[in-house]
């Protein structure tokens, strides 16, 4: 907008004018006194605008005499494919968000949504919302100190986001990971971690939770860098009913601690356990069964030891391959006969520890889907860039990280989309969202038009059956 129309409207606004709204169009700024009511049959606020008149730089407020036909509402673009696209990524979200944060839902909606495609700065959310079509015709207060004081409330309500984590976890196999973000905060739960890159830096340690059957986040949880793994997974299943699930962990996570917290807990998990665990020991020898996973041979056994069950699996490709590479160094002389002797007993094989007594090929399964929640991670603090944490409150860095969460579940579901049509090893969700933009709707306040949609954009809306456009008869 330019200046002088700023000036003219800050003038107004210090006379005690309220709900003024300036719009331009073909070069000209047209005046308007919006407001919003409620719409008690669709339950949702709405906005209603009355022409006052034109602005002319030298003349001020021209007030207008009669109504001016092509004036009234002038003529908005909006950007309407990937609109669409990243309002049904998030439409799943929006009764729990009603449901958990009644006051503040279309704000935390607001933010997820516009930072699908990428961070973005909360002093630009607003510029970028409003450039998209809105079909829920909600009415955000997008101002940036509003939307940091929403930040702050989100990180402190706990119980609400609990109640939206709930809502995601319907009883399935989920995949639990722990990863560090590095933070500039100098807040106190921004503890020095040491990191994988063996240095000592302020960090925050992410819990999540991934659903591998529906390649869906379901849980997030911050703790202290300096927290040790036992003691994060007792506080991440400290207020949530975690009972009716599975948990799939990394090896990484394995302990007898970590197991006996989960066995007093009735918690169903998978973890493999180290390859020098002396639980190899305990299980059977001869593997008698076997399956095949993706055309590989593997074989199997399930032992029971002490309340908990362990299947020994041997992937016997991985075994020739790893015994070849034994051979090889004991013949230059890099290990010893009793290295490669202990090398052979577990060459291609893997033991995990579950509480489950099942048929060993689904736990094999459940443990290599759990390679969904380190796509996750990766997504979340690289395509997201949800790492950047300069807040200086762990309330605002607990909220900056729960919106990420929920733009982390939109984009997930954008790669459900591309997964369900086929075309996810060759399309990313942020190439989808790029070739829907190329379609505007443009409104003129009674009726909204879309511009052509290109062939490439039809092709991909009938494949992945999004349904986005109106089909011609």
């Amino acid at each position: 907008m330019e200046s002088w129309v700023t000036n003219w409207l800050n003038k107004q606004r210090s006379k005690g004018e309220k709900c003024l709204e300036i719009k331009p169009s073909h070069n000209a700024h047209y005046v308007y006194r919006s407001t919003t009511y409620w719409d008690k049959q669709n339950k949702k606020r709405r906005k209603t605008s009355s022409y006052i008149g034109k602005l002319d730089k030298q003349k001020g407020l021209i007030k207008s005499t009669r109504p001016l036909k092509n004036l009234t509402h002038p003529r908005n673009i909006f950007r309407y494919g990937d609109a669409q696209l990243l309002h049904k990524a998030l439409n799943p979200l929006v009764p729990m968000l009603k449901n958990a944060f009644k006051e503040n839902w279309e704000e935390i909606y607001t933010m997820a949504l516009v930072r699908i495609n990428g961070y973005v700065p909360l002093k630009r959310i607003k510029s970028k919302w409003e450039k998209l079509y809105n079909p829920l015709n909600i009415t955000p207060q997008l101002d940036p100190k509003h939307l940091s004081d929403v930040l702050k409330i989100v990180g402190a309500d706990r119980k609400a986001q609990n109640t939206l984590f709930l809502d995601l976890m319907k009883g399935s196999s989920y995949a639990y990971d722990l990863s560090a973000i590095f933070t500039k905060s100098n807040v106190n739960i921004a503890d020095l971690g040491y990191n994988s890159h063996k240095e000592y830096t302020p960090q925050v340690n992410i819990v999540l939770l991934s659903s591998v059957d529906l390649h869906l986040p379901t849980m997030i949880r911050v703790v202290p860098g300096s927290i040790k793994d036992v003691s994060t997974l007792k506080a991440s299943i400290a207020d949530l009913d975690l009972t009716l699930i599975t948990l799939i962990m990394d090896r990484g996570l394995f302990s007898e601690e970590n197991i006996r917290i989960m066995l007093e807990s009735n918690l169903n998990f998978v973890v493999p356990t180290r390859r020098n665990s002396s639980l190899y020991d305990k299980v059977q020898k001869d593997l008698d069964g076997h399956f095949f996973y993706r055309q590989r041979l593997i074989k199997c056994v399930k032992t029971c030891y002490e309340e908990r069950f362990l299947y020994l699996f041997e992937d016997v490709r991985l075994k020739e391959e790893e015994e070849t590479t034994l051979y090889g160094f004991l013949d230059e002389k890099k290990i010893g006969e009793d290295e490669f002797r202990m090398g052979l007993l577990k060459a291609g094989r893997i033991l995990m520890v579950s509480s489950l007594d099942v048929d060993c090929m689904r736990v094999f399964e459940m443990y290599k889907q759990r390679e969904e929640v380190e796509g996750h991670f990766d997504i979340f603090k690289n395509t997201l860039h949800s790492d950047l944490l300069y807040l200086q409150d762990a309330e605002s860095i607990f909220g900056h990280l729960f919106v990420s969460f929920l733009s982390l579940y939109g984009y997930c579901v954008l790669q459900n989309i591309l997964r369900s049509g086929g075309l996810l090893d060759s399309v990313s969700p942020l190439d989808l969202l790029e070739e829907f933009s190329s379609v505007y709707a443009i409104t003129d306040g009674e009726k909204t038009i879309l511009t052509e949609v290109p062939k490439k954009v039809k092709k991909l809306d009938d494949r992945l059956a999004t349904d986005l456009f109106p089909k011609k008869s």
